[in-house]
């Protein structure tokens, strides 16, 4: 990302959150000015809107429903964003019809979409192409693995797969954790020792790598069920739910059923004067899923509830079900 000593990084994420080791350490490194956001600034579009033109950020690193918010409601045509070089994000997946709209509307600076679990936190980043096609839906890949890591992809046995197959990521090297403090299994069950001692960090997600070592982000492990016989990525539903037009927020919750085994359930949010009719969505979702990935109810809310880090918190909404 080149930073230097004349940048002006944001500081939104919350120090207990992993965003915030790049927003603090990376500034620190570079002698360049970290620009701290109140709480109360930070999830209020227009105010954060306004902070980031008056103190001309250059950097600004946050989660995607942080610029979600900013592309929808901080009203950006009214500022001066001349500063603002580099656009950050990580943490969860940016519906793209989010991110075109931003790009859209701030067009000049790089966009960035950075992956790492905490354990091992940044460590595979890719660059947005721009402009974002207005065909695309499928998010981008998460991208190439950072120079002093090491990645591999292995299938349910342990065994590394080839090129292109599906399976979960796993990361080496200086920036992994050493392991969970004072809870030895758990640390066991993270890690896995190669022939060569190396050990290797599993991280629960699924992924695909391409010929040119880019890799695409399917899915977390443990939240693929079985539905009907098949395979079911609950966050492949939502990356079709976002993209009808009238759907701001996504969720989508399996849960245990005593007849079918599982029913799926789909929380959704959208600005009150474009809420679809659930004939619509049902509509929708025939024509854009197969049958056994259609949710069996839809449940609209104002808002879908958020983490202390601005992610949508899926243990919050598995208490409704």
């Amino acid at each position: 990302f080149a930073p230097t000593a004349a940048d002006r990084f944001s500081s939104h994420a919350p120090f207990h959150f992993d965003l915030s080791i790049l927003d603090v350490h990376v500034c620190l490194k570079h002698g360049a000015t970290l620009v701290l956001v109140g709480e109360d600034i930070g999830k209020d579009a227009p105010r954060l809107a306004q902070l980031i033109a008056d103190e001309r950020i250059s950097i600004w690193y946050s989660a995607p429903s942080i610029l979600a918010l900013l592309a929808q409601f901080g009203n950006l045509a009214r500022h001066d964003y001349s500063a603002l070089r580099q656009v950050l994000f990580a943490g969860e997946v940016f519906p793209v019809k989010h991110l075109r709209a931003l790009c859209e509307l701030l067009p000049k600076p790089r966009y960035f979409n950075l992956y790492g679990p905490t354990e091992t936190n940044v460590c595979t980043w890719h660059e947005v192409p721009l402009p974002v096609p207005p065909e695309r839906s499928t998010p981008y890949p998460i991208g190439k693995v950072c120079s002093h890591l090491r990645a591999c992809v292995l299938d349910e046995q342990g065994v590394t797969v080839t090129r292109g197959s599906e399976g979960e990521l796993a990361i080496a090297g200086p920036g992994v954790m050493q392991g969970y403090w004072a809870l030895p299994e758990q640390t066991a069950r993270g890690f896995f020792n190669a022939n060569d001692g190396t050990a290797w960090y599993r991280t629960g997600d699924i992924v695909t790598e391409a010929e040119d070592g880019c890799y695409t982000y399917l899915g977390r492990r443990d939240r693929m069920v079985k539905r009907r016989g098949y395979r079911v990525e609950l966050g492949e539903i939502e990356a079709s739910l976002y993209r009808h037009a009238g759907i701001k927020e996504a969720a989508v919750i399996a849960f245990a059923d005593e007849l079918a085994g599982v029913s799926i359930t789909a929380f959704l949010s959208s600005r009150a004067d474009k809420r679809p009719s659930l004939i619509e969505i049902k509509r929708f979702c025939a024509e854009n899923l197969p049958l056994y990935m259609i949710p069996d109810r839809f449940s609209w809310l104002d808002s879908l509830p958020k983490t202390s880090t601005d992610k949508i918190d899926y243990q919050r909404l598995k208490t409704r079900g």
